[in-house]
């Protein structure tokens, strides 16, 4: 045989391949600046709606300082107060828990959930997150304005709302929380109908709705609530807006204020109740929708379980996402309407119950006999059942017109509506943090 000598090879260089992202070059702007990818979107919309909520977490704290030692925190006099209350309330409830379970969860468990390749329209959803953040800097402009941010309750009832004894009423105050509300509404419609056009155009081959994740569900039914319930309150802030600029009278009545004649009259402060309540009960399940949906599957994850009854899970949450809208009034009670329509709003109110039992009974059958670890994810979600449970049955009391009268504007509705609204979707983000942060981050947290 003949030996054969091979030449040695030069090693050949490892193939370099170029920090390109999709259609473009990779640099610092194309990443979180124009990006349309739908996880960095969803990591935008969490970041900024979690800063803007440790401000309205630093208020509360503030607040409660106060009552607790006011003698040392004297410096939030009674105006101060109520301005703070005002920020903290619309902060959490739209700026936070509105934008972090759809925009933040929504944009990046949406496409990862159903085989999308993205949103359905990306441009269209880097914009949204864009007018979003818009919104938050002009709410926080109001912090800085001649004045200060308006005092006139996070429900802004007027003629309260635009009227010189009230906080920021004549100042800059008013102006900056409507301009907010009405771009946090654009940006929002955009975004909404990403979501759903999404879910309903975007899934894999084989993922039919109903085998879509509950969670999917839970943000897809909140959407297409929010889509229906945020134009009432577009419309109510326009109006306000006007009233206040324009002198127009849409919702201000004839008024004397310290003896003066006001050019108002004609105007009716009870239309804006029922504008803003016709999105604030369904905003309530905007937030709580997406929690369910979560919930849900942080159980079924944690307890190596399928969820129990999915499709009565299914139907619960459209259940009470239809149920929401017939049930806005029995937040006015108060305001003067006639006993016979309180009493159709406090039998609808009492009847949005029974799907939310069906998902509580659910979760528990979940539960029983399943493998479960206690991880922090399991946790956050059984401490939100038993919060949300403890504040709808407390709502079982607010839901009738004779109990909710006398208790109405007491500490027992603000109990009731931090742990419906505030407490347990609250743990769901931190379950729901724990549950996904490696996915997201490819960390362990």
């Amino acid at each position: 045989m003949v030996d054969v000598i091979r030449e040695p090879v030069a090693p050949v260089p490892p193939l370099e391949v170029p920090d390109v992202d999709l259609y473009h070059p990779k640099s610092w702007l194309t990443t979180w600046v124009f990006s349309q990818d739908a996880k960095v979107i969803a990591v935008q919309y969490a970041g900024t709606a979690l800063a803007i909520g440790f401000v309205a977490l630093v208020l509360s704290w503030m607040m409660r300082l106060q009552l607790a030692f006011p003698d040392d925190f004297s410096f939030i006099d009674a105006n101060g107060y109520y301005q703070f209350i005002t920020m903290h309330g619309m902060i959490m409830v739209i700026y936070l828990l509105t934008a972090l379970f759809l925009g933040g969860f929504g944009n990046y468990l949406i496409p990862l959930m159903l085989g999308a390749r993205d949103m359905v329209f990306p441009y269209v959803n880097m914009l949204s997150y864009w007018i979003y953040l818009l919104a938050v800097l002009v709410l926080v402009a109001g912090f800085f304005a001649p004045g200060g941010p308006t005092g006139a309750g996070w429900t802004l009832y007027p003629p309260q709302a635009i009227l010189s004894g009230t906080p920021g009423g004549r100042d800059w105050g008013i102006l900056l929380m409507l301009g907010s509300l009405i771009l946090f509404i654009i940006g929002f419609t955009m975004g909404g109908l990403n979501y759903v056009v999404t879910v309903l155009q975007g899934r894999a081959r084989g993922m039919t709705l109903m085998r879509m994740p509950l969670t999917v569900w839970g943000i897809f039914t909140a959407t297409v609530m929010a889509l229906l319930a945020f134009p009432a309150l577009f419309v109510a802030c326009v109006m306000m807006l006007i009233d206040r600029l324009l002198g127009t009278s849409f919702f201000m009545p004839a008024l004397v204020e310290m003896g003066e004649q006001l050019k108002y009259g004609g105007g009716s402060p009870i239309l804006f109740q029922h504008l803003f309540w016709f999105f604030g009960h369904p905003e309530v399940y905007i937030v709580a929708l997406p929690a369910f949906g979560i919930v849900s599957d942080l159980i079924s994850t944690h307890a190596r379980k399928n969820i129990f009854g999915y499709r009565m899970m299914v139907w619960a949450i459209v259940g009470i996402g239809a149920l929401s809208f017939v049930v806005w009034a029995h937040h006015m009670y108060v305001s003067g309407m006639n006993p016979y329509f309180g009493f159709f709003f406090a039998t609808t109110t009492l009847i949005i119950a029974i799907p939310t039992a069906i998902k509580v009974y659910n979760w528990v059958l979940t539960l029983w006999r399943g493998d479960i670890h206690l991880t922090p994810p399991m946790l956050f979600a059984i401490a939100f059942i038993v919060t949300f449970v403890n504040g709808g049955l407390t709502g079982l009391f607010l839901g009738n017109v004779v109990v909710d009268v006398p208790l109405s504007d007491t500490m027992f509705v603000v109990a009731h509506f931090h742990m419906v609204m505030g407490v347990a979707p609250i743990f769901v983000v931190f379950g729901a943090i724990y549950h996904w942060y490696p996915k997201i981050t490819g960390r362990m947290l």
